[in-house]
């Protein structure tokens, strides 16, 4: 599903260059859940923008859903992005004059939809998420767990290929949290493949497989530990 290799991402200003990335291997398998952690500063949130096609990168190869992205315009990322591309945000990013149907409307007007399909598909990922009967609310008259459920339905309508949740429980108290996390691992075993960005390690935890990236660059903890287990010495044969 997301293919990354050599990716590097350097911003330059007239007397500074700044290496965010640097050489970044990454492959997520279609289906995986994985959790991206790592300190700030590190690189996270530039590797989370290049995957969502919104910032283009200085050098490397992206394959997404086995397409090239390297090379392709602005338009052209823009309709792939919208497409097969799901944004889960810590701040939720719902627009407050708006009820929660229209919010959710809103991604989907841009994708030319007929309007009874948009009608069909807002409802059902507004139900999926325990929304249905608060269609017509607004954000504010919401607790911060049901905001975050909302920006997943939001996200679910246009039924991503990839979900892609930048801290998307940072603003919640541990029992919202874990509901908004229970209903993530749903929809991963429902078949979406779900990348999350968190510094929350026990919910970094219940992710499938972990990396952490340092300095631009990413580990794999669950490889990193097999290797490390196959290296040690087995010391019950030289007992």
């Amino acid at each position: 599903m997301l293919d990354m290799h050599a990716v590097s991402k350097v911003y330059r200003t007239e007397q500074v260059q700044t290496h965010a990335l640097r050489s970044l291997d990454l492959h997520v398998a279609e289906g995986e859940f994985v959790a991206v952690t790592g300190p700030s500063g590190s690189g996270k949130t530039t590797f989370l923008n290049i995957a969502g096609l919104l910032e283009t990168f200085t050098s490397g190869t992206y394959r997404l859903d086995g397409e090239d992205v390297s090379h392709l315009s602005d338009n052209a990322r823009s309709k792939l992005r919208n497409q097969k591309i799901g944004f889960i945000f810590q701040s939720f990013n719902l627009i407050p004059d708006l009820n929660l149907f229209d919010n959710v409307d809103v991604p989907l007007r841009y994708r030319g939809m007929a309007a009874a399909e948009r009608k069909a598909r807002i409802t059902q990922s507004l139900e999926r998420v325990g929304l249905g009967s608060r269609m017509k609310h607004y954000p504010a008259e919401l607790s911060g767990g049901q905001q975050q459920r909302a920006a997943i339905a939001r996200a679910l309508a246009g039924s991503p290929r990839l979900l892609l949740a930048d801290e998307p429980t940072g603003n919640l108290d541990t029992q919202m949290a874990r509901g908004v996390l229970e209903l993530l691992e749903e929809i991963n075993a429902a078949g979406s493949t779900i990348v999350m960005v968190t510094h929350d390690p026990e919910l970094a935890a219940r992710a499938q497989r972990n990396v952490h990236i340092v300095d631009g660059q990413a580990t794999d903890l669950v490889r990193e530990a097999g290797l490390m287990a196959s290296a040690a010495p087995d010391l019950s044969a030289q007992a």
